[in-house]
């Protein structure tokens, strides 16, 4: 029975031997179950860029651009700009000027602000804004009670005629236009008023509006008109005051202000204003001061500002560098000029510390700064010549050019240069003329024009020049 045992043993494979035993042998694992598909997640919205650009030469508020007629965008300043909505790649901008500065003395054009975005920020939209060149000039005959109209010649600066002679009242001593060119005044000194009179803007050509002449008060000897063209003010040569009128934005029409003639000085012989149209500067020639007065923005109405500041003996002109910084005097008895740091807050004139005042010829009778801010120039009456000076722009010192000065015709009274600075003018009282310039850009230095250098103002005694656009 053992054996048998021990053969049935043998049988199952008990000894360990080759194939199919108790334990399972080794083999390939099973394959890994699929993996299911995920799918992307949805695409996102594409790549959005924004739109800007750089403002310079602006001057007070009011200058709104935009985008693609629309994303109204106010400018404040000078300096960078970014309109707020964004563009994708691929699309259309177009940037304009909405409205202007209610500076009208500027005009502000878009350059590089039309295209389209290259998957990128579009940053050289550049917004310049500068004063439109002067195209018409005005030349007022005290002793002939009359005014001349002039083209000028955009390349060579010559003057010609813009129309007929025009008939002023008696004694015209002062002409302005409104910064937008379309209506000009005149302040007739033995009348005692200011005359309105419609401007071509086409050809330059005057004509009477047929408005009556808005009475002023005694003996006045200038007018001029604010920046933002809603104000005018003439200096009462005969009774020591500044009238003020409010311009009507469609007849051009003057009328009074609310508030009566402000107080000067002596004998009150020219006003102006600084750039912005935020003060007033009167000479006293009397007095031998300057008055400065604040102006209300709404109103216009005029209000002093501290004490008169000094200046030279007999003071007669008046100008307030483009940047309102700095102000220079013509002192017609002292044979100088004057020169003055601008408060910036309230308008207020400090002499120059470093050089108060510079040497200029016979009689300085008046003065005016380039656009550039770089060059002054003096007429001296009673030498016949133009004084040319340097203007340091960090100090607004004065320093004369090489050469010094330049001949005029005789006896130059009034003296102006174009917005573009490339040209000046000055009246010459005796010789019924006037005679015009070239302005080197780098030096500031004057060259009678290549082209009419000298031309006849067909009147006797010319005073006032004032230029157009």
């Amino acid at each position: 029975m053992l054996g048998t045992m021990l053969v049935g043993l043998a049988s199952c494979g008990g000894g360990g031997g080759g194939g199919g035993g108790f334990f399972p042998s080794a083999s390939t694992p099973p394959p890994a179950a699929p993996v299911p598909e995920v799918p992307a997640p949805p695409a996102g919205p594409g790549a959005t860029y924004t739109v800007s650009g750089n403002v310079s030469g602006l001057l007070g508020s009011g200058l709104v651009l935009q985008n693609n007629a629309g994303d109204d965008l106010a400018i404040a300043a000078n300096g960078t700009f970014s309109f707020s909505t964004k563009l994708p790649g691929g699309a259309a901008y177009a940037v304009t000027v909405k409205s202007q500065s209610r500076i009208l003395t500027r005009v502000c054009t878009v350059g590089n602000g039309t295209g389209t975005v290259a998957d990128a920020a579009v940053t050289n939209v550049a917004v310049t804004c500068a004063a439109p060149a002067a195209r018409f000039a005005y030349v007022t005959n005290k002793n002939s009670d009359n005014l001349f109209p002039y083209t000028i010649d955009a390349s060579t600066g010559a003057l010609g005629a813009a129309g007929p002679m025009l008939t002023t009242g008696r004694a015209p001593a002062s002409i302005a236009v409104e910064p937008t060119g379309r209506f000009a005044y005149v302040v007739n000194q033995v009348d005692a008023t200011v005359s309105v009179f419609a401007v071509d803007v086409g050809t330059g050509a005057l004509s009477s509006t047929g408005l009556l002449p808005e009475a002023t008060g005694a003996s006045p000897a200038f007018i001029t008109v604010d920046p933002t063209g809603r104000f005018a003010y003439v200096a009462n040569f005969g009774d020591d005051t500044v009238s003020g009128y409010s311009i009507d934005a469609g007849t051009g029409a003057v009328s009074p202000m609310g508030s009566p003639p402000v107080p000067t000085g002596r004998l009150p012989n020219t006003i102006t204003m600084d750039p912005q149209g935020r003060f007033a500067y009167v000479v006293n020639q009397g007095s031998n001061n300057v008055s400065v007065y604040a102006i209300d923005a709404s109103t216009g109405a005029l209000s002093p500002v501290l004490t008169p500041v000094l200046a030279g003996i007999t003071p007669i002109a008046i100008a307030v560098d483009p940047t309102g910084r700095f102000a220079y005097v013509a002192n017609s008895g002292s044979g100088n000029v004057s020169a003055y740091t601008i408060d910036a807050s309230t308008g207020a004139l400090s002499s120059l510390v470093a050089m108060p005042t510079v040497s200029a010829g016979t009689g300085p009778n008046s003065v005016a700064v380039d656009p550039t801010g770089r060059f002054a120039y003096v007429t001296n009456a009673y030498s016949n010549a133009v004084s040319g000076y340097s203007i340091d722009a960090i100090t607004g010192v004065l320093s004369a050019m090489t050469p010094p000065t330049v001949p005029t015709r005789t006896t130059p009274l009034a003296v102006t240069v174009d917005p573009t600075g490339r040209f000046a003018y000055a009246t010459n009282s005796v010789s019924k003329d006037i005679s015009g310039y070239t302005i080197d850009a780098a030096t500031g230095a004057l060259s009678p024009l290549t082209v009419q250098p000298t031309v006849a103002t067909g009147g006797i005694n010319p005073q006032a020049l004032v230029l157009s656009r």
